[in-house]
């Protein structure tokens, strides 16, 4: 496969050392522009979603696996080079990268449809240099497709808030018209809800913003506020990550209920009281990053309902204002870095 003329070096954005967000953990440097291996792809970012998960890393609340690694997960690119063995996939085509960026594919795990839990898998902007940058490396046989007639700014937000949400909806377990809860009202929240609303469940959202708790109500929800839902949930999603609300969520959920727990950290979460909490069969399960599946399937159901994505543009160069407004309770919606 031929390839389009790149520079040798490449801007990205770096975790420097872990610190909180106002104490500038990132740098913005230049690198080698990298050679795609077997089974890659050479990308030029076009577009890139900042998610929480990304100041995590920044701050540390998870522990670094690559030194100086570039965060992003949310990527929309157009394939520059690729390794000698892609067949499927041409230059100048636009692809997706997502959080999952590899995984074994022999363990028991991947060989029953369960992918996300290999205990080899790989995260893009964790293990591998993600889309905060000019280009970045994708493995081909994870790079997904993107719905026609999508922005690039809109398409972004799919490939982690879309997806996440889409596993998180799919581990809540809502019955058909059922009542579902949603806890926190940012990126994925925004875009689960609305997959939620058009399979026919009732919408309850509680968030403590008010700027949150009027586009809920704008997409569709039934209620929104910062107080309990005004009737008992058959399941809820906690998208935010306080630990503190996992009581409130069970207390809220009618017997039989299901809380997912989407968020990839948590912090911690009180003592819960059985017969309050967890009694009636009310269950707890926690979300862990998405299969390929998940999100072709999101994809599918995204280009069929064209959910409305709330987007906050942030040129490529201000990846760290973005992360600043998202610690800081600025963003209403999902932001999205441009390749200018």
């Amino acid at each position: 496969m031929t390839t389009r003329p790149r520079s040798a070096t490449t801007s990205a954005w770096v975790v420097e050392r872990p610190a909180p967000i106002a104490s500038g953990p990132l740098r913005l440097v230049r690198r080698t522009t990298p050679e795609p291996g077997l089974h890659e792809l050479l990308l030029t970012v076009r577009a890139c979603g900042v998610c929480r998960t990304d100041l995590h890393l920044a701050e540390g609340d998870l522990a670094p696996r690559t030194p100086r690694c570039t965060p992003g997960h949310e990527v929309v690119g157009e394939v520059l080079a690729a390794g000698p063995d892609v067949e499927d996939l041409r230059i100048g085509d636009r692809v997706g990268a997502a959080w999952l960026a590899r995984a074994c594919g022999h363990c028991r795990h991947c060989r029953t449809a369960r992918e996300n839990l290999c205990p080899d898998s790989l995260y893009t902007g964790w293990d591998i240099h993600g889309g905060f940058a000019e280009h970045m490396l994708v493995d081909a046989r994870f790079a997904y497709r993107l719905p026609e007639g999508w922005d690039d700014e809109d398409a972004a937000p799919l490939l982690c808030a879309g997806i996440i949400g889409y596993r998180a909806l799919q581990r809540a377990d809502v019955p058909p018209g059922g009542r579902l809860g949603i806890y926190g009202f940012g990126a994925s929240a925004h875009l689960t809800a609305q997959l939620a609303i058009a399979r026919g469940a009732e919408v309850h959202v509680v968030t403590r913003s008010s700027q949150a708790q009027r586009l809920a109500l704008e997409l569709g929800a039934a209620s929104a506020s910062a107080g309990v839902p005004p009737q008992p949930l058959d399941s809820a999603i906690l998208f935010a990550p306080a630990g503190s609300l996992v009581p409130a969520a069970l207390d809220a959920l009618d017997r039989g209920g299901t809380l997912a727990i989407a968020g990839i950290h948590l912090s911690a979460i009180p003592p819960l009281d059985y017969d309050r909490h967890l009694f009636q069969e009310r269950t707890v399960r926690s979300v862990t990053a998405n299969t390929r599946e998940d999100g072709r399937a999101y994809l599918a159901e995204a280009a069929r309902l064209r959910p409305a994505v709330r987007v906050l543009r942030y040129g490529m160069q201000r990846a760290d204002q973005a992360l600043t407004d998202l610690a800081g309770g600025r963003i209403n919606g999902v932001a999205v870095l441009i390749m200018q």
